[in-house]
């Protein structure tokens, strides 16, 4: 998969393209972009997606408090194991958003992706303040030489997710339900920083994840069980989101605690897996009542582990 921020740096081949923002690129996108493939490969055009960064309400509505599956790079990440030939991110601003559907089409998809089919959902809207549809759509297929297909109702309904409701279970925590609908694990990019040593002193380093893209959604906070790559290594380990209220935190937190593992990673940036959520964050008694509850958690990661590598 070749990726592209310049539209004029696309080859000159026809292609068959699908227009969307993919957060989460779940299994219902999933589909299309399979169908999407396909379709190239069948019929001898190169397989584009056209997505935006920033998400649109992030730029037309400033007080959006809007919450994204992925951050730019892990889409990008998804999405180039999948069999595409290209990935077009545009970047999306105001003046973007007031170009008229006619200009979008004449100017993006016909003169700029070389569009001969393109791939969409019934509900589709494009062009300045969303007010053309795929029956639009077709009529401009019909003027400018391509053809659209269009995903039906019924497809789409038949998968029964959306990324509204994969945010809705990450935020309260339900990450087996989230990584049901993604079709992968759900993800937390960060750089790995200093904290305040409390994990070691009490024989429970931790690894502080710091992600600096505000617009990235943030799981409840609690312990989760997670995986991760490490210099082509795999290591489990258990995350701890939240204040760390037996020690009259202040602010929320990211820790991970390996299994393991004793490499020096401050400064990297890693990718962490979330599997499962083991419970709520609680504040207690004392600091030996944190590493009984914290041996507690362990025996019951490792158990789910032993679990998992048996299936």
């Amino acid at each position: 998969m070749k990726t592209k921020h310049n539209l004029n740096t696309l080859p000159d081949k026809p292609t068959v393209v699908t227009i969307g923002t993919f957060d989460g690129v779940h299994i219902g996108h999933q589909k299309i972009i399979q169908r999407l493939i396909n379709t190239g490969k069948e019929e001898g055009l190169k397989s584009v997606i056209l997505t935006f960064f920033p998400h649109p309400r992030m730029v037309l509505q400033k007080d959006s408090n809007i919450k994204l599956i992925n951050t730019i790079d892990e889409r990008h990440g998804i999405l180039k194991n999948m069999g595409l030939d290209f990935l077009v991110i545009k970047k999306f601003t105001h003046q973007f958003s007031r170009l008229s559907a006619e200009d979008f089409v004449k100017d993006i998809l016909v003169e700029k992706l070389k569009a001969k089919k393109v791939i969409i959902g019934y509900d589709h809207r494009f062009g300045r303040n969303r007010n053309a549809d795929i029956n639009d759509l077709k009529v401009y297929g019909e003027a400018f030489g391509f053809e659209v297909e269009e995903i039906s109702a019924q497809d789409i309904d038949d998968v029964a997710v959306s990324s509204t409701k994969i945010r809705t279970a990450i935020t309260e925590g339900d990450i087996k339900k989230a990584n049901d609908y993604l079709g992968y694990h759900f993800m937390l990019t960060g750089k790995v920083t200093k904290g305040k040593g409390l994990g070691k002193q009490i024989d429970y380093p931790t690894a502080n994840i710091e992600i600096t893209e505000d617009y990235k959604i943030i799981p409840k906070q609690g312990s989760y069980i997670v995986k991760s790559i490490i210099s082509d290594k795999l290591v489990y380990g258990m995350m701890n989101i939240g204040m760390n209220p037996t020690v009259n935190g202040s602010m929320q937190t990211i820790e991970v605690h390996f299994f393991d593992f004793d490499k020096d990673i401050y400064g990297k940036t890693i990718e962490i897996e979330l599997l499962d959520r083991i419970r709520d964050e609680e504040k207690f008694e004392s600091i030996e009542a944190l590493k009984l509850q914290l041996a507690k958690d362990k025996e019951s990661v490792l158990k789910f582990i032993s679990n998992q590598n048996a299936q």
